[in-house]
C-alpha cells in the first residue's frame, strides 16, 4: 500500500505507529529507524532477543523443473544441490562482476525456490533475472512481497521465545535452514538466518498475521528494533550493505566475499569476469576497522596514509558491544592485513585506526 509520499507501507506500519516509532524513508518503504534509543534497542538483542519488521525486503518465488538450473546462472553458487528448507547466501552480479544485490535463497519446494533481495533492489533484480529466462522452459517469477510478511527474532533468548508459539521443536532448526510450520496456528516458514550476528530465526508469514504474530512475541519479552538497531548489528557482525560496502562498482573478491562464490561453472552469467578477476587478482580490499581514538568514521570519510588519501569508508559507528567506534572501508592491498594502521578523516581531524578481523564482533560460544 502506497502512503500520500509515495512510500509503501508494511502490513506492521500501524504497529510502528502505535509504539511511538520514528518513521524514515528506506529503500521505498516507511520504516521505524528506532523506537527508544538504538544504542539500547541494539543491546537487548545481544543480551536477550529483538524483534525487526523486515517485510520491506523482496520476496521472489522462482518456479518450475527448471528453477535451480535457472536460478543458479544468476546466483553466485549452484542452488539446484540445495536439499528442501536449505537456505544459502550469495550475490547476484552483472556481466561485468558488478553486484546488483546480495540476497538469500530459500528451498521452499521440490521445484521452488525463494529469493530475498534488499528492498531497494528489487526492481533491479526483477528486471535481471526476467530477462535471462530462457525459451520454452518453464519457469515462472513470482513477487509475493505484498502477500507475505516477514519478521526477524534475533538474540540470545529468540529460540526460547518462539518456541513457545509453535509446535516445532526449534532446537531441531540449523542454522541456513528453515521447516514449513505453525505459527499461532498460522502457516509460516521459520528460518535460522538474520543480519545481527547473533542466533535468531526468520519468520515468513501470511500478511494478515503479522500483527498477532509481532504483539505475541513482544509480549513474551521481544524488544522491536528498528533500522538502526539493525545497521549497528550488522556492522558489528561485519556483514555488508549493499549500497554502502558493495554496489555496481565492486566485485565479490574485493569485497571479501569469495567463499560465497562458484566461479568456474560454464551456465554462469558473470563466469567471462569472474575468471578474468581471479586471473588478474584485485587491486583493494574491504577491510574492517577499529578507531584508537575519538570520532566516529561515517560513511565517505577519507582513509588516508602519510598525508595521502588511500580509501574511503563504507560504513562506521559507535559501537555500544564494543565500547568503541567501528567501520568498512577499501583500502589498496597493501594496507588490508590484520593490525594495520591508518587514519581516517573526521570533518578535518585524522583519528589513527587499526585494521581488525572481520566479524569485529562474534557472539560466545555455548
Amino acid at each position: 500500500m502506497d502512503s500520500s509520499n509515495n512510500l509503501r507501507r508494511t502490513p506492521l506500519y500501524k504497529n510502528h505507529v502505535e509504539l511511538g516509532g520514528k518513521m524514515v524513508p528506506f529503500g521505498g518503504w516507511e520504516m521505524p529507524l528506532q523506537y527508544t534509543s538504538i544504542l539500547d534497542e541494539t543491546r537487548s538483542v545481544r543480551k536477550s532477543a529483538g524483534i525487526f519488521d523486515v517485510s520491506h525486503m523482496g520476496r521472489i518465488d522462482i518456479s518450475g523443473p527448471y528453477a535451480g538450473d535457472f536460478l543458479g546462472r544468476l546466483f553466485s553458487s549452484a542452488v539446484d544441490n540445495l536439499t528442501i528448507g536449505r537456505a544459502r547466501y550469495g550475490v547476484i552480479c552483472n556481466q561485468e562482476g558488478g553486484i546488483i544485490d546480495d540476497c538469500i535463497v530459500y528451498k521452499r519446494e521440490e521445484q521452488r525456490f525463494q529469493l530475498v533481495p534488499n528492498a531497494g533492489n528489487m526492481s533491479e533484480i526483477l528486471t535481471w533475472i526476467s530477462q535471462w529466462v530462457p525459451d520454452k522452459k518453464e519457469i515462472k517469477i513470482d513477487d509475493v512481497t505484498s502477500d507475505l510478511a516477514m519478521i526477524a527474532l534475533q538474540g540470545p533468548s529468540a529460540a526460547n521465545l518462539l518456541a513457545q508459539l509453535t509446535p516445532t521443536n526449534i532446537t531441531s532448526i540449523r542454522p541456513f535452514r528453515g521447516t514449513e510450520t505453525t505459527v499461532l496456528g498460522t502457516d509460516a516458514f521459520l528460518a535460522r538466518t538474520g543480519y545481527t550476528g547473533e542466533d535468531g530465526f526468520e519468520l515468513i508469514i501470511p500478511s494478515d498475521a503479522a500483527q498477532e504474530v509481532w504483539f505475541a512475541l513482544t509480549g513474551k519479552g521481544a524488544t522491536p528494533c528498528g533500522l538502526g538497531a539493525r545497521d549497528l548489528l550488522r556492522l558489528e557482525a561485519g556483514l555488508l550493505l549493499h549500497g554502502n560496502d558493495i554496489d555496481l562498482t565492486t566485485n565479490p573478491y574485493e569485497a571479501g566475499l569469495s567463499r560465497f562464490i562458484s566461479p568456474r561453472r560454464e551456465n554462469y552469467v558473470a563466469l567471462t569476469a569472474m575468471n578474468r578477476i581471479l586471473d588478474e587478482g584485485t587491486r583493494k580490499m574491504l577491510v574492517g576497522f577499529r578507531l584508537l581514538g575519538r570520532g566516529i568514521p561515517r560513511k565517505g570519510h577519507a582513509i588516508t596514509s602519510e598525508g595521502k588519501t588511500i580509501g574511503s569508508v563504507t560504513s562506521g559507528s559507535y559501537s555500544p558491544t564494543l565500547d568503541m567506534s567501528i567501520g568498512l572501508g577499501y583500502v589498496p592491498n597493501e594496507f588490508a592485513s590484520s593490525g594495520t594502521h591508518f587514519k581516517i578523516d573526521i570533518r578535518g581531524k585524522l583519528v589513527e585506526a587499526q585494521v581488525a578481523d572481520l566479524p569485529i564482533y562474534s557472539r560466545p560460544k555455548i
